[in-house]
């Protein structure tokens, strides 16, 4: 078997509910993520998407214009990429029930992350935002409607007297909903399926899931991002789906976003070995099975979290995934590729792409950013907790008095100026390259998190000793006559 029919879908994930890039880069990625080896986009909008009426307000500030999404998908169709779109319809509702106006429609009153299933208004939320969606998304295939990490479902109010009934459970409750979606979905738009994310049925017992129709109305997408995920149980959880009568299933691997909600820079050697892993279930798993993969590429681990890998930060690991699914592994043959296809000397899968000759679509900002999470941090904690000069004579006891030994100042400011300056400049160059690829509050952001805590500690340091070499005021002679109380 070829290994690239394994997966005849190749979709490359991009989550824009954190650093969504210009569409001026999307243009230049697009033809590259085609020449790697997908065929498709999981667009997954949030509060990127130009919703109106009374959705107006989901809007983050710098959401794309309706003209700017018909860009978006003229770009993916010259590059032969298929567009899935993704809304979230139950779970990881942050960027609705944060508002006010939505407030009310919560599973949790405190918690905006679920949506109440019990609520009429709640559907008509939901259906309101899928055809808004669709409506941008004519003649769509598939629309994945989320589902996935329902956090406290059942714990609502009505939910509690819900289940108090005998008949009532969980997994009734989320097929329910899951339900109602989806045959608005397919009543409205009878030729796009719906997909879900498939982790709220793995524990639902076959005969519930069989019985509830679901298994009709949607096709499920199976995720898995470890390194070290387990071929058997994964071919054992198709089996208990395809029983159910699921037709088609999906599969969901991760090229970038999924070791670490902060993760600045992606561990290849992880993603390329998750890619092999999901290799190994698609060739020993019932044939065409799997409709396709997802190479997700998540941006925020939820809509309140920080930033983790850049889009641009990850292609490198996105190329050896993709590579490894068209040749079937990640041999040096498939490596000598991806170097070729990325302009880089060696792509050493444990390490980041050497500095120098990269050519791909963000290169500068891979090496920038590359150079700021390796060094920066350890560079500064170098000079201020191992440099025998600041440690013995200008401690942090020093420093609250604003006491040095002015020798000591000639030891220590000249190597904290040279590595403010350092930096400085390296930050520069990185704002410059940042500011063409992304709005103005994902830089704010990132720099914020990443570089600010550390060039503050140098500059800190640098105030501290400015102002203890500062030259002492001259003595006032005591005026003992002024009659005044101490």
């Amino acid at each position: 078997m070829s290994c690239s029919t394994l997966f005849k879908m190749r979709l490359v994930h991009l989550d824009l509910k954190g650093a969504p890039p210009k569409v001026s880069y999307l243009s230049e990625v697009f033809p590259l993520f085609h020449a790697l080896g997908a065929n498709g986009l999981l667009i997954e909008y949030e509060d990127m998407f130009p919703y109106e009426g009374h959705l107006r307000l989901l809007r983050a500030k710098h959401a794309y214009s309706p003209s700017e999404v018909t860009e978006i998908l003229r770009l993916a169709r010259l590059s032969e990429l298929e567009v899935v779109p993704l809304v979230q319809t139950f779970g990881h509702m942050e960027f609705v029930l944060k508002h006010a106006a939505f407030a009310h429609l919560r599973e949790v009153a405190l918690f905006p992350n679920t949506l109440n299933p019990h609520e009429a208004e709640s559907l008509a939320l939901v259906k309101d935002m899928i055809d808004q969606i669709l409506e941008l998304h004519r003649g769509v295939r598939w629309l994945h409607i989320g589902c996935d990490e329902v956090y406290y479902l059942g714990e609502g109010e009505t939910s509690k007297q819900w289940l108090q009934q005998e008949q009532n459970s969980h997994a009734k409750l989320c097929l329910s909903h899951m339900q109602a979606v989806a045959s608005h979905v397919l009543a409205q738009y009878p030729g796009t399926t719906p997909l879900v994310w498939d982790d709220m049925l793995r524990d639902i017992p076959q005969e519930q899931l069989k019985a509830s129709g679901v298994p009709q109305l949607v096709e499920p997408v199976l995720w898995d991002y470890g390194a070290d995920l387990d071929v058997h149980s994964k071919i054992f959880l198709m089996g208990k789906y395809q029983e159910c009568g699921f037709q088609r299933l999906w599969a969901a691997s991760a090229f970038k976003g999924a070791t670490g909600a902060s993760q600045a820079l992606p561990p290849v050697e992880h993603h390329i070995r998750n890619h092999e892993q999901w290799l190994q279930v698609a060739g020993s798993g019932p044939v065409d099975s799997l409709q396709g993969i997802i190479l997700t590429g998540w941006q925020r681990y939820d809509h309140f979290s920080v930033l983790c890998e850049l889009l641009p930060v990850g292609i490198p690991s996105l190329a050896a995934c993709l590579q490894s699914l068209v040749h079937g592994g990640f041999g040096e043959d498939v490596k000598l590729r991806v170097e070729h296809f990325l302009g880089v000397s060696s792509l050493e899968t444990m390490d980041p792409v050497s500095e120098g000759a990269a050519s791909f679509p963000g290169s500068d900002i891979y090496a920038l950013v590359t150079q700021i999470s390796l060094h920066l941090r350890s560079s500064v904690d170098m000079l201020l907790e191992r440099n025998r000069f600041v440690t013995g004579w200008f401690s942090p006891y020093h420093r609250r008095r604003k006491l040095i030994h002015p020798v000591m100042i000639q030891h220590i400011q000249p190597e904290a100026l040279s590595l403010l300056s350092r930096w400085s400049n390296l930050v520069q160059q990185l704002e410059a390259a940042l500011s063409l690829t992304f709005y103005p509050d994902t830089i704010e952001e990132w720099l914020e998190e990443n570089v600010l805590p550390s060039l503050q500690r140098l500059q800190g340091l640098l105030q501290d000793l400015d102002e203890a070499a500062a030259p002492l005021p001259p003595p006032t002679s005591p005026d003992w006559d002024t009659g005044q109380n101490p």
